[in-house]
């Protein structure tokens, strides 16, 4: 029997802070970023990694290469959001996420991005993913070697 595949989805919640917010009460557009990353590490937790463990014990970082977003409707102080975090794809040194935020309660679709990471040593030369991740990686999104299951 074969063991069940990791998630390559996670959902997390937060809670709009004040400070995350403008004059109006609307969130300000660059902490959609940060929340993209609070799901991104959240989905690497659930496929069984820490990304401080990748950064101190496997001396490998996930750079930020190309960020975007998509707004669709603000958000707002007090508000509690759900951020959906996808892996789409992975490639030796090349780790690809999408997400979207919505409302939790209703279910309004708040903002859409995706993040492109090069996977770099210490000093910010690409390097290669140790096989571990890439094994978890490739499960994850349904592929083996690189190729789709």
């Amino acid at each position: 029997m074969n063991s069940p595949q990791p998630q390559a989805v996670n959902e997390t919640r937060l809670r709009v802070r004040y400070a995350e917010t403008d004059q109006m009460g609307v969130v300000y557009h660059s902490n959609h970023f940060v929340w993209f990353e609070v799901g991104r590490v959240e989905l690497l937790r659930q496929l069984g990694f820490s990304y401080r463990d990748m950064e101190s014990k496997d001396d490998r970082f996930i750079a930020v290469a190309e960020a975007k977003c998509r707004y669709r409707a603000p958000a707002h102080y007090d508000e509690e959001i759900v951020v959906r975090t996808e892996l789409l794809n992975v490639r030796d040194s090349v780790v690809h996420f999408g997400y979207t935020l919505r409302r939790a309660s209703d279910g309004l679709l708040l903002a859409e991005g995706e993040t492109t990471h090069i996977v770099t040593d210490a000093e910010m030369k690409i390097a290669v993913l140790p096989e571990k991740y890439l094994t978890a990686f490739r499960a994850a999104v349904g592929k083996q070697n690189g190729k789709p299951s």
